[in-house]
């Protein structure tokens, strides 16, 4: 039987770079358009591998997986990539892939809601709600309107990784950083 550390050091680690990334989106305005689209990509390929690893522990202890977790993951990693491979091509191209790794991680985490209430209680439960019904909100926003994922992208994207590293945190430091 393996130790567990009792800790989500993972969820941690993504919770703090995810704030650093909303918050340097915010404090530094003048950074291009590319370096910004370079950081997201690494953004997203760390929350695919997460999302893909959450399939992989869901899959393995109950013997089925949210696979909604696995495509969000797949289709994070894939979007990550591209964006770190190609930052300037990605700036066109993130008008209509940022919303769709927003919607997709959106629904990805509201589809394993059920495990986060019973594991991390119901203020996790409803935090989590809220925070990705925004996402979703703001990701079909930008999604509808290219030119305002264009012209706000910094905004939204700041104010969301921000909440995202905010609930990856609150899930380290709850049950949910021993779920496994």
């Amino acid at each position: 039987m393996r130790r567990r550390s009792g800790f989500g050091w993972l969820e941690l680690a993504i919770g703090i770079i995810l704030i650093a990334l909303g918050v340097l989106a915010f404090a530094k305005p003048d950074l291009a358009l590319t370096s910004l689209v370079f950081a997201y990509g690494v953004a997203a390929v760390v929350m695919g591998v997460a999302d893909i690893i959450l399939y992989i522990e869901v899959e393995r202890y109950t013997g089925f997986g949210p696979v909604l977790s696995l495509i969000a993951g797949i289709l994070s990693v894939m979007s990550g990539v591209m964006l770190v491979v190609y930052p300037r091509t990605g700036v066109v191209v993130l008008t209509v892939l940022f919303p769709i790794w927003f919607i997709a991680h959106c629904i990805s985490r509201l589809v394993h809601s059920g495990h986060i209430r019973f594991v991390g209680g119901n203020g996790l439960y409803y935090f989590t709600l809220v925070v990705n019904i925004i996402g979703l909100i703001l990701g079909l926003m930008m999604f509808m309107s290219p030119l305002l994922t264009l012209t706000t992208i910094r905004y939204f994207a700041s104010l969301y990784l921000i909440l995202l590293g905010i609930d990856s945190v609150v899930m380290a430091f709850s049950r949910m950083g021993t779920r496994w």
